[in-house]
Formats: C-alpha cells, structure tokens, sequence
C-alpha cells in the first residue's frame, strides 16, 4: 500500500498500454507479484527468473515461469507480443545481450519495455551519496552489481531493428521512499508522479523505463 506498490502500479498500468490480450513475457519476475497482475489483462502471461525459489513462490500462485536467464532466454524467435523487465536489468553486466535476447523473443512489431536505474534522478544522487543500504540483515547493496545508465546512452544500446518510441518515468519527485508513507506528502507525491510519468520529466524519474518497438 505503500512506495513499492505505488512502483508497481505506474509500471502495470504501463504494462496494459500493450499487453491487454497479448502475450507477454517478464523477465526477472521473482515471486510473481507483477506477473500475476499482468496474467488479469494479458492473454497469455509468462515469466522467467534464475532463482529456483522464487520460481516456487510464483508456481503456488499458479503463474507459468520456466528457470532461466535473460541474457539466454529459453524461448524460441518472435514468441511474444510484449517482453518487459522491471528492476532487472540494472543487475545484468552485459546489458546489450540482455537487450538484443528480449528483441529476439519479441514478434515484430511488438514491443520491449525496459526499465533502467537513471543516474540523473533524484533516487540516482540519493544512490551516490548516501551510505548503501540493506538488501537483506547479512547484504549491503553495495554487495550486488547495480549500473546506472542515464537516457541519453539508450540509442546508442538499443539492438538493431529497434526504436525508442517513449519512456516513463517513475520517482520523478519523490525525494526517499519513507516520503509515500507521511500522511498528506503521500498524497501530493502520487498525483504529481502520475502527472508527469508520460512527459519530458520522465527523463528525470529514478526508474526509467524505455518503451522500444520491435520493426
């Protein structure tokens, strides 16, 4: 009800834009909390992730997952309509391989939506600046591979056959995640998120997530 679920909603709702009775695919789904939500609106809704724990957690949801990585994705060429990823790809080393698998997966003419960490962004000074926080009691996010690629670096990544056609930006204004919790600053936050999510200060938002078409 909080910061978390506000993410998910703006990245769902963008989500339904294109995979309202498609086939779509996230990749990195974990535990299944978004898929799930995609499966009410989407025709077909399949996930992969590399944790075999997560996978069980969403398999008790009833969700379709396969073991698998999104650098090699065990899906054969233009299998889905949307291929989304969301809090992933900032944790894959060889981005472009991640990139150029969702495209392979993706039919032509379909769509990727793929969100990266966005260095210029408040969430991204926050990153820099402040001491690293926890992931877990024993793990430190200084502990885990997280990159930073800033919007204007997309084009020169995207894989061939593909073209940025939007973006949305998600934490534009909200200073710390705390902030969603303070009764009356919740409020404000959401409606001025919403409000600039779909324009230029989407290049602003601390999730950056890049809408790329598939030729």
């Amino acid at each position: 009800d909080g910061y978390h679920a506000f993410i998910d909603d703006l990245e769902v709702e963008l989500c339904s834009r294109y995979a309202n009775g498609k086939e779509v695919l996230e990749c990195g789904c974990g535990t299944g909390l978004i898929l799930e939500r995609l499966q009410q609106f989407a025709h077909r809704a399949v996930g992969i992730d590399l944790s075999p724990g997560m996978l069980e957690l969403a398999r008790s949801r009833g969700l379709e997952v396969h073991e698998g990585s999104v650098t090699a994705l065990p899906f054969d060429d233009a299998s889905f309509d949307v291929t989304c990823s969301f809090k992933v790809l900032a944790h894959v080393p060889d981005i472009g391989r991640a990139l150029a698998e969702m495209a392979r997966v993706t039919r032509p003419g379909g769509v990727l939506l793929a969100e990266f960490y966005n260095p210029w962004s408040l969430r991204g000074a926050a990153k820099r600046f402040a001491p690293a926080g926890k992931i877990s009691e024993r793990t430190r996010e200084s502990a885990v591979y997280t990159r930073f690629d800033a919007p204007s670096v997309l084009p020169r990544i995207l894989p061939p056959g593909t073209r940025l056609e939007a973006a949305r930006g998600i934490r534009i204004v909200t200073p710390a995640a705390f902030a969603m919790n303070v009764p009356g600053l919740s409020g404000m936050l959401r409606a001025a998120e919403r409000l600039l999510c779909d324009t230029a200060a989407a290049r602003l938002g601390g999730f950056y997530v890049a809408v790329i078409r598939k030729g």
